[in-house]
């Protein structure tokens, strides 16, 4: 969803996409090292936007941790010592909101990074974005490279993920209040007590504050991060409830059944809002509001089925 969404912007800002190199997961396996220096040697890039990473929701991180950890080191560590190797000198990694602690004071500035625990149901995840930022911090130190790194917020949009497990939040509920509707369900139980307060972002508003990151010129970039800081919020700056979004989605999907919470289920973090402040006042701002978002995915979902297990 993410590589995509970068994808398109670049497309619809005139670029030329003959200069543009993608692989799917299908053609370059990025855990592989051998695979990963043969591609950069073949192509030998002038710049890299990392978008690839193992990613799921509650469900997911909580069951597979070591698949988690594991893959996302190894799409890391891969892509960005080779981008080295072949004299790559800008890479833009995309890490995750869930880096910050569980008790981060809100919103949750770049500073808050490594001061304190991290939520236990995604640390391995958490702990795998970290690493990234702090690969890129340490390439730029030792070797001069112009490697940065953006957090952004939950996301979601076009080409997302509906697996019925797997899945994040918003395609999750898409997809399950939107069966539940076409079955006659009268009832959606979603997990958790529906409190914890999260912040999400569309995937194309994401993929323009990537381009626009990538394309600051570096003493602009260096001015508002530091060796050991080098990364930047990406986040819409609202956040609402989970119970505010289901009945959001609900509303999107006309389903008229009613929505209950199961509280034996875990919640996550209480709240995860973004400041992207640093951002914003260089020059980006989030586009779409998110019903507005909403309605795009949903119509999304129900033109491509492909994503479906």
């Amino acid at each position: 969803m993410a590589g995509s969404a970068i994808f398109r912007h670049l497309q619809a800002k005139g670029f030329d996409m003959r200069d543009v190199v993608v692989r799917t997961h299908k053609e370059l396996d990025l855990t592989s090292q051998i695979a990963v220096r043969a591609f950069f040697e073949q192509e030998k890039p002038d710049q890299v936007y990392l978008a690839a990473a193992k990613v799921g929701g509650i469900h997911a991180n909580n069951t597979y941790p070591a698949e988690f950890i594991y893959q996302n080191l190894m799409i890391e560590t891969n892509v960005i010592h080779e981008a080295w190797q072949v004299g790559v000198q800008k890479l833009l990694f995309l890490g995750s909101s869930c880096i910050y602690p569980k008790q981060a004071p809100q919103p949750m500035n770049e500073s808050a990074l490594l001061t304190g625990p991290l939520e236990s149901t995604n640390e391995p995840y958490a702990i795998a974005k970290i690493a990234g930022i702090k690969l890129c911090e340490s390439y730029n130190r030792q070797y001069g490279t112009d490697y940065r790194s953006v957090m952004p917020t939950n996301l979601y949009g076009i080409g997302d993920n509906y697996h019925p497990q797997n899945s994040h939040v918003i395609p999750a509920l898409i997809r399950r209040i939107h069966e539940a509707g076409i079955n006659g369900a009268s009832v959606v139980t979603i997990w958790g007590t529906g409190t914890p307060r999260r912040e999400f972002l569309y995937s194309d508003d994401m993929a323009a504050a990537c381009v626009h990151v990538m394309n600051l010129d570096q003493a602009t970039y260096k001015a508002c991060t530091t060796p050991m800081q080098g990364h930047l919020n990406i986040g819409s700056g609202e956040d609402i409830t989970i119970k505010e979004l289901a009945l959001t989605i609900a509303k999107v999907i006309e389903y008229k059944g009613a929505i209950e919470f199961d509280p034996a289920k875990p919640d996550g973090t209480p709240r995860k809002l973004m400041d992207s402040s640093l951002l914003n006042n260089l020059g980006w701002q989030a586009d779409v509001p998110l019903e507005k978002g909403l309605k795009l995915a949903y119509s999304d979902f129900l033109q491509n089925n492909t994503n479906f297990p």
